[in-house]
C-alpha cells in the first residue's frame, strides 16, 4: 500500500512540476508577445513619422521649386503643364493627345486672347489658367475666358471644356468659390501638382 501512495506522491509531483513549467511558459511566451506587440507599435509609430517627414520634405521641395518657377515666370512650362496629362488620366482615365503651352490667337479686329495650357483628350478640352497668386477675381476672370474660348479656337467647337485654375497655394476659400464655378483647382502637394478640390467633386463641362 505504502508503494502505491509513493506513486501516487510521485505523480502529484510530477503534475504539479508540469503544471508550474506550463505556467512559466505561459507566461514566458505572454511576456515575449507583449514585446512582440510592444516594439512592432513602435516600429509602426517610427514608420508613419518617417512617412510623414518624407511627405514633408517633398511639399517642401516642391514648393522650392515652385518659387524658382514663380522667379522665372515659367510656373506653366516647369509645373502646370507637365501634370495636365497625369492629371488627365487620374481622374478622366483618358489619355492626352495634344498639350499646348501657352496658346494665343488674336483677330484682326484687335481682339487677342492667350490661355496658359490647352490639353485635348478624346471629347475633351481642358483650358488652364495659372496665377502666382490666385484670388476670387481670377475665377470669375476665368469664367469669361472660358466662354469665349471656341470663339477663338473653333476647331475644338465640338468638345466639352473643362476649367482648370493652378496656384503653388490655394486658400481654402478661394477653393470652394472655384468648385462653384465648376473648375478644377491645382497646387502644389506631395506632388508637384494635385487636385485641390474636395472629393467627389465633378467639374463643369462648358
Amino acid at each position: 500500500m505504502r508503494t502505491v501512495e509513493e506513486r501516487v506522491d510521485k505523480l502529484e509531483q510530477v503534475l504539479q512540476e508540469y503544471i508550474i513549467n506550463v505556467g512559466n511558459a505561459q507566461m514566458r511566451t505572454e511576456a515575449e508577445l507583449r514585446e512582440f506587440k510592444d516594439e512592432m507599435r513602435a516600429f509602426k509609430d517610427e514608420m508613419r513619422a518617417f512617412k510623414d517627414e518624407m511627405r514633408q520634405q517633398n511639399r517642401e521641395m516642391n514648393l522650392k521649386w515652385g518659387e524658382m518657377a514663380k522667379k522665372l515666370g515659367t510656373i506653366t512650362e516647369d509645373l502646370v503643364a507637365p501634370s495636365i496629362p497625369r492629371i488627365v488620366k487620374e481622374e478622366f482615365s483618358l489619355e492626352t493627345e495634344f498639350l499646348g503651352i501657352r496658346m494665343k490667337k488674336r483677330f484682326k479686329d484687335g481682339r487677342v486672347k492667350e490661355y496658359d495650357a490647352v490639353a485635348a483628350a478624346e471629347e475633351y478640352i481642358f483650358v488652364n489658367s495659372t496665377k502666382s497668386t490666385l484670388e476670387s477675381a481670377d475665377v470669375k476672370d476665368f469664367i469669361k475666358d472660358i466662354q469665349v474660348f471656341r470663339e477663338f479656337f473653333p476647331e475644338y467647337k465640338g468638345k466639352k471644356i473643362i476649367g482648370i485654375l493652378a496656384s503653388l497655394y490655394v486658400e481654402e476659400n478661394v477653393i470652394k468659390f472655384a468648385e462653384k464655378a465648376g473648375f478644377m483647382v491645382l497646387s502644389v502637394g506631395d506632388r508637384l501638382m494635385e487636385v485641390k478640390n474636395t472629393r467627389g467633386f465633378k467639374p463643369k463641362e462648358w
